[in-house]
């Protein structure tokens, strides 16, 4: 698999959380550069498992694996949010476990334009063209002042909204805002270089989320996911900011309410020490696994 896509994370806690069973059924609806399928391929030969990923570039590149396992790997492009229309096109499930890694690759973050703070591409954004027409330069440029703060707020918690609106609406009346360099430098002249993240990092996160609709796309995932598991069956998430979290956390929550779900992990499960030095993308994820009840 291409190493441009980011290292999965909790890789072991993922193995433990899903509690694999001899004969089951997987689905991991964000199979990106494979690692968590192959890992889970491998953690028991007889089990099956469907790769799910909206980046074609992704299943394009999961021939390779599926080649290695051509009898237990079936890959499908399409996006999580319409993973009910999915599942019945292909009369697939249900399934013994889901998994959801809701972080984004480190082959979309170089690779795809718009996305990095510190290579100058296109503000685009999008993660797959197919399912999304607006960009990040459209918004930056047409948005009205309350619509961009209200964004930057929202999706990236950025507690500096305003005056940056303020400062990009003067830039775009000069001249169109078409670059990531070019939104990344207002900012950062803007703010300032200090801290450990570059200052225009909320507001290309802002954008991102906005532009791929990835919490609305999470709602919509969620109950189907958890509808599509067997009785026992488990749905596993992993999120790396509080708003992804907050949605999960939530969901689970109200599904235990209900009865329908049993919460696994009491609370969310981090990264180990060693992990968050061998691999920096992992130190902000979250586990959080339901097991759907019997009933």
């Amino acid at each position: 698999m291409s190493t441009k896509y980011h290292k999965p994370v909790l890789i072991d806690e993922v193995l433990e959380t899903l509690n694999i069973k001899d004969g089951g059924l997987y689905l991991d609806v964000t199979f990106g550069g494979g690692g968590h399928t192959r890992t889970l391929l491998e953690s028991n030969p007889k089990i099956k498992i469907i790769g799910l990923d909206w980046d074609l570039n992704a299943i394009e590149q999961g021939e390779k694996l599926r080649e290695e396992f051509p009898e237990r790997l079936q890959l499908i492009w399409g996006s999580f949010a319409h993973l009910y229309r999915i599942l019945k096109k292909h009369k697939v499930g249900p399934f013994d476990g889901i998994l959801a890694d809701f972080g984004t690759s480190q082959f979309q973050i170089h690779e795809r334009d718009g996305f990095s703070v510190y290579n100058e591409t296109a503000l685009d954004m999008r993660m797959s063209a197919s399912h999304y027409k607006i960009t990040a330069e459209d918004i930056i440029n047409d948005a009205t002042e309350k619509e961009l703060c209200e964004i930057f707020w929202d999706f990236g918690e950025e507690r500096h909204a305003r005056p940056i609106v303020r400062r990009i609406i003067e830039e775009r009346k000069r001249k169109r805002i078409k670059t990531t360099k070019q939104l990344a430098d207002i900012i950062e002249k803007l703010i300032g270089k200090g801290g450990k993240i570059h200052p225009a990092t909320r507001v290309f996160q802002a954008l991102r989320i906005f532009v791929n609709k990835e919490l609305e796309n999470i709602d919509a995932f969620l109950p189907i996911a958890l509808g599509a598991l067997k009785p026992g069956g488990r749905l596993a998430c992993i999120s790396f900011h509080s708003l992804e979290d907050r949605k999960v956390k939530h969901f689970f929550k109200e599904e235990k309410e209900k009865g329908t779900g049993v919460i696994v992990t009491k609370k969310a499960v981090s990264a180990s020490d060693e992990e968050r030095g061998q691999n920096p993308s992992s130190r902000s994820a979250k586990l959080r696994t339901i097991e759907k009840n019997s009933v």
